[in-house]
């Protein structure tokens, strides 16, 4: 959507095929955090890429966010957005020390994060510390692909929802792209195909692998009982383990929490609803964070399909001649797709390349396989619960939380 409001601004005659409704995937369906965070590690990466390379990548990030911020002005998108930063926390000694170590890393890289602990950090009891991003916050991701697909519409897109692309071949003299409806013939095409990208023939080998990833919401919380176990700065939290654990407080006063443990998926993508197995991991999550919350009870989950690139990071570039790929995602996308987006539609128009697009550029590079599987995550979940037990073995048997809010039972 990002892309075509561009191409149209530009005067581009564009078209845009939409399998089910525009937003109706991961736009739509994650926790709602506009972020300047990458998937991968930032020490790891320190540790693999050049300085440059680093400042690069945080520098693109960071202009995301602002760019995402810019798009609900200009659109007039109301969807709650709450422009709070979000805290990288940890939940162990060992995930504080591992906080302080990114802090250094981000620091040199230009990051607005900052290395945040203790009481003044206004985090619920539990979490030590952490990284604070400098921009970002959330807002409801439903409301604002609604309201982005009536900015795409209101620009003259030529809209063709429940209309998937079944083929995309590049000739001499353009693209052509089946679907069941009929053809679309054109001089360029762009791929934003997300996690059903390998079910598209013509897209990059080994680009995407499909991860389905689940979300929980509870019932309302009294505000006062978020102050009496310390979350007085209702900043949203994602974890610092392998496979992150997200908690935010909603305009609703409800509890979003999410991920923790995802399941890889293999094309054709089914339509489906969190396992069950899975939501109550995330409730037991829930629980073991927040000991003072412990009768507050869930409400509804959710989940959907997102795309996690070979090499943990965003990605762009050409799979053809006259055709450009984006996956800009790995959990992580929801501001960065549309900056990619509008990035790609400037090239497609002939633009020189932008240097936040650059930083991502992979070419016609090939991906190697990805190590992203079921059994490798199920690994991280594994290793990450280890981990738990293992900080929870260090900590003392109850807290003030514990003994003020004792477990209430429901007639």
């Amino acid at each position: 959507m990002s892309a075509a409001i561009r191409l149209a601004d530009k005067g581009i005659d564009v078209v845009l095929l939409e399998a089910k409704t525009l937003g109706w995937g991961a736009t739509s369906r994650n926790a709602g955090y506009i972020t300047n965070s990458i998937a991968a590690d930032p020490a790891l990466l320190g540790l693999l890429l050049k300085p440059e390379r680093l400042r690069a990548l945080y520098r693109y990030a960071e202009n995301a966010v602002h760019f995402a911020e810019s798009a609900l002005a200009r659109h007039r998108i109301d969807c709650g957005y709450r422009s709070e930063g979000i805290v990288m926390a940890a939940v162990s000694k060992g995930q504080l020390r591992h906080a302080r170590r990114n802090a250094k890393v981000l620091a040199a890289a230009g990051s607005s994060a900052e290395f945040v602990a203790g009481p003044d950090a206004g985090l619920p009891e539990g979490f030590l510390g952490g990284l604070r991003e400098g921009v970002g916050g959330t807002l409801n991701p439903g409301e604002f692909a609604l309201g982005l697909r009536a900015a795409t519409l209101a620009a003259g897109v030529r809209v063709h929802e429940y209309t998937p692309a079944l083929d995309v071949v590049d000739t001499v003299g353009g693209v052509t792209v089946e679907t069941p409806r009929g053809r679309v013939r054109a001089r360029k095409a762009l791929l934003t195909t997300n996690a059903h990208t390998p079910s598209l023939p013509g897209a990059p080998k080994n680009l995407a692998t499909p991860v389905w990833t689940s979300l929980v919401e509870t019932e309302p919380v009294a505000p006062e009982r978020l102050d009496e176990i310390g979350w007085t700065s209702r900043a949203p939290l994602v974890t610092l383990h392998m496979i992150l654990e997200s908690y935010r407080v909603t305009p609703r006063g409800t509890i979003a929490f999410g991920t923790r443990r995802v399941q890889a998926g293999r094309i054709p993508l089914p339509d489906r609803t969190p396992a069950r197995h899975v939501a109550d991991d995330l409730v037991r999550g829930f629980r073991e964070r927040f000991p003072g919350l412990r009768d507050i009870e869930p409400r509804r989950a959710w989940g959907g399909w997102i795309g996690m690139s070979s090499t943990w990071l965003p990605v762009a570039g050409e799979a053809s001649d006259n055709v450009l790929y984006s996956l800009a995602c790995n959990g992580h996308g929801f501001a960065q797709a549309q900056y990619v987006g509008h990035l790609l539609a400037d090239r497609l128009a002939g633009a020189a390349p932008h240097a936040d697009l650059a930083a991502i550029w992979h070419g016609r590079k090939r991906f190697w396989p990805s190590l992203v599987s079921g059994p490798a995550l199920y690994a991280g979940w594994l290793a990450d619960r280890a981990s738990d037990r293992l900080a929870a073995l260090t900590k003392q048997p109850s807290t003030p939380s514990d003994r003020r809010h004792p477990r209430r039972r429901r007639s």
